[in-house]
């Protein structure tokens, strides 16, 4: 059985954290009152320059969004700050991977318009799809169980201890 070395066990919860802090300074930004004024326009404009089965897949978002977009907004901005309370803390990781994951992805399809238009001189993908990424490497790497409380909770949860990082990994 090989385990990881102490420092970089380490490393990996600091680096857990470190982006539950990104995500907590976003989810501050989330609950101003401009975010949930402007939530629509967000999504629109992702619009700009895409081919048409994108242009459907942001209106179709933007059409449930128009439903509410108040509620809708705040919805985000509690996922956001639950996303950095769980990273932060190391508690019910898996659950808050996937559930980042899925978000990154949502956002990154609609208001970052899958980082399109890609055109001569586009310079970036988008960031959402790189969120998407490294909640997929914590979630591979049991990030919960450093520096985390899943490695207490995840014993006591029993059938439900899949939402947590779960036990340590012995490889």
């Amino acid at each position: 059985m090989v385990r990881l070395s102490k420092w970089r066990a380490n490393g990996i919860g600091a680096m857990r954290i470190l982006f539950g802090i990104i995500w907590a300074i976003d989810a501050q930004f989330k609950w101003r009152p401009s975010f949930a004024d402007n939530f629509v326009s967000y999504l629109t404009g992702g619009l700009d320059g895409q081919p048409f089965l994108v242009k459907q897949w942001i209106s179709l978002w933007i059409d449930v969004v128009k439903i509410d977009p108040t509620t809708f907004a705040y919805l985000v901005a509690f996922a956001e700050t639950g996303l950095a309370l769980a990273l932060i803390l190391g508690i019910f990781s898996n659950l808050a991977y996937i559930g980042g994951g899925l978000l990154s992805l949502v956002i990154w399809s609609t208001a970052e318009g899958l980082g399109g238009p890609y055109v001569a001189g586009s310079t970036d993908i988008g960031a959402s799809i790189i969120y998407f990424i490294v909640f997929a490497i914590l979630f591979f790497s049991h990030a919960g169980l450093y520096r985390g409380f899943d490695k207490f909770l995840s014993p006591k949860l029993g059938r439900f201890s899949w939402i947590a990082s779960g036990p340590h990994p012995d490889i």
